[in-house]
């Protein structure tokens, strides 16, 4: 099964600004729940701009890879 049916990725922006013109204190969260059970399987708080490049890889694997490889491989990402 596609990663994409088995996890859904939330972004959760601390702010209005875009990432771009956000302050550089800002935290944005990003949180990927197994749909099944709602639970939140991997997170990260990030700034800005980081959670923006993240999500957006994030979104790619998510419709490339298999659920198991999905997460075999973002569960090795340090923040």
């Amino acid at each position: 099964m596609k990663a994409g049916h088995a996890y859904r990725l939330i972004l959760t922006r601390s702010g209005r600004a875009p990432a771009l013109l956000a302050d550089t204190a800002r935290v944005d969260h990003i949180e990927v729940v197994e749909i099944d059970s709602g639970e939140v399987v991997l997170f990260w708080d990030r700034p800005p701009q980081a959670a923006s490049k993240l999500a957006r890889m994030l979104r790619e694997d998510l419709l490339r890879l298999e659920a198991g490889e999905f997460i075999a491989h973002w569960s090795t990402v340090e923040p």
